[in-house]
């Protein structure tokens, strides 16, 4: 159908051809072009299949190609594309893993969604199981011992065909007489035959706790951690992926049917650092995929266990009780950018509480160890000094602030010096006035010999940091002109020495504002130094960590009754600021106007309602929307979503369609709501 649709002059696949190859790696030559060009040379031939298998071979995803259809404007070709998507096969309903005891019978089942016609097929182990074609597969566990243990389903439709995953099925035998095959359920009520165990984990690993009980009716389970019900924690395992420092805890389970309840024991899980526990692996799958084996080598490196490079970047403007900043946003998104081409790991948050900001340091932490060759921290926000220590102010400080209701620069330095990091680098953006409201001097202890400190003063003891006017955007003196030599090959200190200098070349600051520098590094380090693949480490826990703090919602699309296809997409401005954008892509001939608006967004977060739903990227309220619009579709409506962070729970609102069909004046309205989870720095619980 979409060769149909694509094989001509017009917005055809030589369009697509254009979009698609904007990604370097689907760039078709001149001569694979001429090649599918020819096609219209044979009988059967067409230009758009033969690019579509040149696509296919490079990998592209039914996203991205979707998305080079959307920007062709190619409505009709996105409903077929959306069309096929739909039409694959997913599994809605897993087989679970269970333990049963010995002579009962034990049903597994997988449900599936798809065209017409699904097919199940059950494996025990390799081999199919003989007439097990249905949805439900019922195993008496009175059979001969010695099969095996792990069972699988394969749903088809046709050659297209997916699996579900592997349930492992475990006999339990009693020296009881209750658990003999004569063995009466309902004498007995429930009985637990698993009690979850205590583990120790280290941060990016998997949590999985197991409770297995056997009653009649059969038994229901609640987890609970710290004597507190988990959310939606609720079947026999519990799971929790890239676990951090807040799964730690007490955990029981709650097993209960409809006359009887018991618990089972209760178990500590700790989380930090420490060796990992090993899991039980399934059999291997049992078609693997055909394609190319890869295998990565570690290239020689100059710096030994240099594995990565971590910055945190936080910019606060909005205070409550404070003056407003108007040059933290643009500030932290410049100098992000910069990093990330450094090959940096960079979480930059905005306008944090002090409980947040001390959260977002203790995870910034916890990244570090001796494989991190540099450990940036960037504030720029209120700040002051007394008797030689810096406080970061957070936007939640009273009037009359004190180093109590602030985060002391030297305990953070301390913290990281005992993390070991290569290179740990401060760029604080702050004034350094005395705080005469505050006559504390905090108690912060030496800090270690470690030759490995670089601290960057935005101005100098007892002085002020400006912020630089330049029409709507506003920058701070430091970073305007840090941003010139960031990318240099210069050690560090070289590096910020020069920035030094050109902010002396300023005349409106000469006098008023200089950058002061304070090293022991006694190594020549940049922050352009190479960092060694880290290979096998890709799946650290610091990784992983990292990795949970960009994870947007997928992007997708919502059908209303009225036959209205609503696209609802995701942009990240910083790590606790997301773009929401709605955009109606497909709706009958009969509706003449339509539009879809976020509404029911949680209290909790910051979202100015004057500036949602709004039909340019500029009216939102941000300055930097010329930079995240960029990766956003037109004729949207776009809502900013700040302080995520803040979030408590999934991050749930309502999509609100308003239609008016031909013919008529009045406007009719359909609402779906909808759940995204915890995006970005949402799921590291810095509340």
């Amino acid at each position: 159908r979409l060769c149909e649709l694509l094989d001509n002059a017009g917005r055809g696949w030589r369009k697509l051809a254009e979009l698609a190859g904007a990604e370097k790696r689907f760039k078709c030559s001149a001569e694979e072009l001429e090649m599918c060009s020819l096609k219209v040379l044979e009988p059967r031939g067409s230009p758009t299949q033969c690019l579509l298998q040149l696509l296919a071979e490079r990998d592209c995803t039914l996203k991205y190609l979707l998305g080079c259809l959307e920007r062709m404007g190619h409505e009709q070709a996105c409903r077929v594309l959306s069309s096929a998507v739909q039409d694959m096969i997913r599994i809605t309903v897993q087989p679970e893993s269970q333990v049963v005891a010995e002579g009962t019978q034990v049903s597994l089942t997988c449900c599936a969604t798809g065209p017409p016609g699904l097919a199940y097929q059950w494996f025990c182990g390799r081999q199919e199981v003989p007439g097990a074609t249905s949805p439900e597969l019922v195993i008496d566990t009175a059979t001969p011992a010695g099969q095996p243990e792990w069972y699988i389903c394969r749903v088809n439709c046709g050659a297209t065909f997916t699996f579900s995953r592997w349930a492992h099925v475990q006999v339990e035998k009693s020296s009881s007489p209750s658990s003999a095959s004569g063995y009466c359920l309902t004498m007995v009520g429930l009985q637990i035959l698993r009690q979850p165990r205590p583990c120790r984990l280290a941060e990016g690993d998997t949590l999985a706790l197991e409770c297995r009980a056997i009653g009649n009716p059969p038994p229901q389970y609640q987890w609970f951690r710290n004597r507190r019900p988990v959310e939606g924690a609720q079947a026999p395992q519990l799971q929790v992926k890239l676990v951090t420092t807040a799964e730690r805890g007490s955990y029981s389970c709650r097993v209960f049917n409809l006359f009887h309840e018991v618990w089972s024991q209760e178990v500590d899980v700790e989380i930090g650092e420490g060796p990992r526990q090993t899991s039980v692996t399934p059999p291997p799958a049992l078609f693997p995929r055909a394609g190319v084996s890869h295998s990565i080598t570690t290239p020689p490196s100059p710096i030994p266990a240099a594995t990565d490079k971590v910055a945190l970047l936080i910019g606060n403007m909005h205070y409550l009780h404070h003056k407003q900043l108007q040059a933290p946003i643009v500030d932290v998104h410049a100098l992000g950018a910069l990093l990330r081409q450094l090959d940096f790991k960079v979480v930059s948050l905005l306008d944090l509480r002090k409980a947040e900001m001390q959260m977002a340091v203790n995870e910034f932490l916890l990244l570090l160890d001796k494989g991190v060759y540099a450990g940036l921290l960037y504030y720029a926000g209120h700040g002051y000094e007394n008797f030689g220590n810096s406080f970061m102010v957070p936007i939640d400080a009273p009037s009359a602030y004190t180093s109590e209701h602030c985060l002391c620069v030297q305990r953070v330095l301390r913290e990281m010096q005992q993390r070991r990091t290569g290179l740990n680098i401060f760029l604080l953006d702050m004034c350094r006035k005395r705080n005469l409201n505050d006559d504390v001097i905090p108690q912060v202890g030496a800090l270690e010999v470690t030759a490995n400190i670089v601290f960057g003063y935005a101005t100098c003891a007892d002085a002020e940091a400006y912020e630089l006017s330049q029409g709507e955007l506003s920058n701070g003196i430091f970073v305007t002109f840090l941003k010139r030599w960031l990318l240099e090959d210069e050690k560090i200190t070289v590096l910020l020495d020069k920035v030094a200098e050109d902010m002396g070349t300023l005349e409106i600051t000469r006098g008023r504002q200089a950058l002061e520098l304070r090293s022991n590094l006694s190594e020549r380090r940049a922050l352009t130094d190479p960092i060694r693949p880290p290979g096998q480490d890709e799946s650290s826990a610091r990784n992983l960590q990292w990795a949970k703090a960009h994870v947007l919602p997928e992007s997708r699309h919502l059908r209303f009754d009225c036959g209205v296809t609503v696209q609802l997409g995701f942009a990240a401005e910083f790590s606790n600021i997301m773009i929401i954008y709605t955009r109606v892509v497909a709706a009958p001939k009969d509706i003449t106007k339509c539009e879809a608006r976020l509404t029911d967004i949680p209290e909790e977060l910051d979202v100015d309602l004057k500036c949602t739903n709004k039909e340019s990227p500029e009216e939102v309220g941000s300055p930097l929307a010329p930079v995240w619009s960029l990766g956003c579709p037109s004729c949207c409506l776009y809502s900013r979503i700040c302080g995520l962070q803040k979030l408590r729970q999934e991050l749930a609102f309502t999509i609100c369609l308003q239609y008016r069909y031909q013919g008529m004046d009045d406007f009719v309205e359909e609402r779906q709501r909808v759940n995204v989870g915890r995006p970005l720095i949402a799921k590291l619980n810095l509340q």
